[in-house]
């Protein structure tokens, strides 16, 4: 599920700093060739309903044998329990075969997508008034094909890199608790996703409504997704003789007291970058702010400013809110029981059970109950920004975007790369592709992305593993 702080929105009145973006040219030869693999990747379809990513994985193994790749560089692994979610891992083998590989990884699983609520075919690539319509356009889809004919291009070209290169095309990101691929291949196939780090998606470049580009995101970490549930039992009784120790009351206690209360900030790497940079991008006074805090974390009153964006709010501490309520049993019953789910987005690297606690001492109530919901993710420190990283990226875009900024930013949604982290990887969001301020109908109607942001991202993407795979 691609993801950029829609913090990032905020931004849109600084495109004076933006290079002008120019109307798209006419297609080079090649970029019609990867036009015709990622309307082949599209027109599968993918969906956990009835879809199938093994369909999808096989057609670009095909695609890459057919540019040269041996059948030990290329395989469709399908695990046991459904032969539709299938992945695919490749290799262009390094020259130094000590190093461990990069790993270009992408899931190839959508969204569903309803043909009577779209304006046109989702599982037909539109193209129109300049942009690609589908779904899964732009998520995942739209990496996928980079990489795959990436990989295509580099063995043409003879290209040898020092360090190789992994390519995982993998099924489930959208369904994960159905099925997750990657959770899959790291516990059943773990010498397929062995690597020095890992680029995914995550983080995209950002649009004025002008379409002039603001700036070039890098993601470095992402929030854990957990649920607790809150419950309060109780004898109950008839509603004609009313008590104080109510179900209800004591549920609403606990949640009035939860929405007053603000976790303590803790700014990672990632978002001190995220607000250095964006300062002087944004300016005003929430840009002053932001770079104040860069400096100093501990300066509340820029903190106050920074934290009225919901988006920045969330990158700078944990949050939890209550998504969900049931209680009683009838109209005219005291209730037996009430319960509540609160969905919290935990910085990487805060223990789950730190937070279930820390939640406990803010209801301040023993009658209510807090119980952890589902599985819970795993729990990694951001990985580090380092020059190693930020140079290759860097010294791509100012040649491709001359005077955009690359803005390094935690992603408060979640990917696969939550797993990939906990696994030793380092993962990083970076796709070169600039979206909308509306986010393009990303997991809505009538997903799309830009015709110009798709190749733009292809050539960004060549360039920078290009560098990261020859760099010492």
């Amino acid at each position: 599920m691609i993801r950029f702080t829609a913090a990032a929105g905020a931004a849109l009145s600084a495109a004076a700093l933006a290079t002008s973006a120019s109307a798209q040219t006419a297609p080079r030869p090649d970029q019609l060739a990867f036009r015709e693999l990622y309307k082949e990747l599209i027109e599968t379809n993918t969906t956990l309903s009835v879809g199938s990513c093994t369909a999808a994985a096989e057609k670009m193994a095909t695609r890459l044998k057919a540019a040269g790749y041996g059948d030990k560089d290329v395989q469709v692994i399908v695990p046991p329990q459904d032969a539709r979610w299938g992945a695919l891992i490749a290799d262009l083998p390094g020259t130094d075969a000590k190093l461990k590989p990069v790993m270009l990884l992408a899931h190839i699983d959508v969204v569903e997508a309803k043909r009577s609520d779209w304006v046109r075919d989702p599982f037909t690539l539109v193209e129109e008034g300049g942009y690609f319509y589908a779904r899964g356009a732009s998520d995942d889809k739209a990496m996928a094909a980079s990489f795959t004919d990436n990989m295509i291009r580099y063995k043409k070209e003879g290209f040898k890199p020092r360090r190789g290169l992994r390519l995982a095309l993998t099924c489930g990101e959208e369904s994960p608790d159905s099925f997750n691929g990657v959770e899959w291949l790291l516990a059943n196939r773990p010498e397929v996703m062995k690597a020095e780090f890992a680029l995914n998606e995550g983080a995209g470049g950002r649009l004025d409504a002008k379409g002039e580009r603001v700036f070039l995101g890098i993601q470095a970490g992402e929030k854990v997704y957990q649920d607790y549930v809150l419950t309060v039992t109780n004898p109950g009784g008839h509603s004609s003789r009313p008590v104080k120790d109510n179900a209800i009351y004591h549920l609403a206690g606990a949640l009035s007291r939860l929405g007053a209360y603000d976790f303590p900030i803790k700014i990672n790497q990632a978002t001190r970058f995220h607000f250095e940079r964006m300062g002087p991008i944004e300016g005003g006074e929430t840009g002053a702010a932001m770079t104040a805090l860069a400096k100093d974390p501990t300066n509340s009153a820029a903190a106050a400013i920074v934290a009225r964006d919901p988006s920045r709010n969330s990158m700078m501490r944990t949050t939890c809110v209550a998504t969900m309520l049931n209680a009683g049993h009838a109209p005219n019953a005291l209730p037996q029981h009430a319960e509540a789910n609160v969905n919290c987005r935990i910085l990487p690297g805060e223990d789950i059970q730190a937070i279930r606690a820390e939640l406990e001492g803010v209801f301040a109530d023993p009658a209510v109950k807090v119980t952890l919901v589902g599985k819970p993710s795993p729990v990694t420190p951001p990985p580090a920004l380092t020059k190693a990283i930020l140079g290759p990226a860097e010294k791509v875009a100012a040649k491709m975007w001359p005077g955009v900024p690359l803005v390094p930013a935690m992603s408060t949604g979640a990917t696969d790369g939550r797993f990939t982290n906990a696994a030793g990887v380092p993962t990083y969001g970076l796709s070169g592709m600039f979206g909308d301020p509306d986010g393009g109908g990303t997991h809505g109607l009538n997903e799309r992305i830009r015709v110009r942001s798709l190749y733009e991202g292809r050539d960004f993407l060549y360039e920078v593993v290009k560098l990261y795979a020859t760099q010492k």
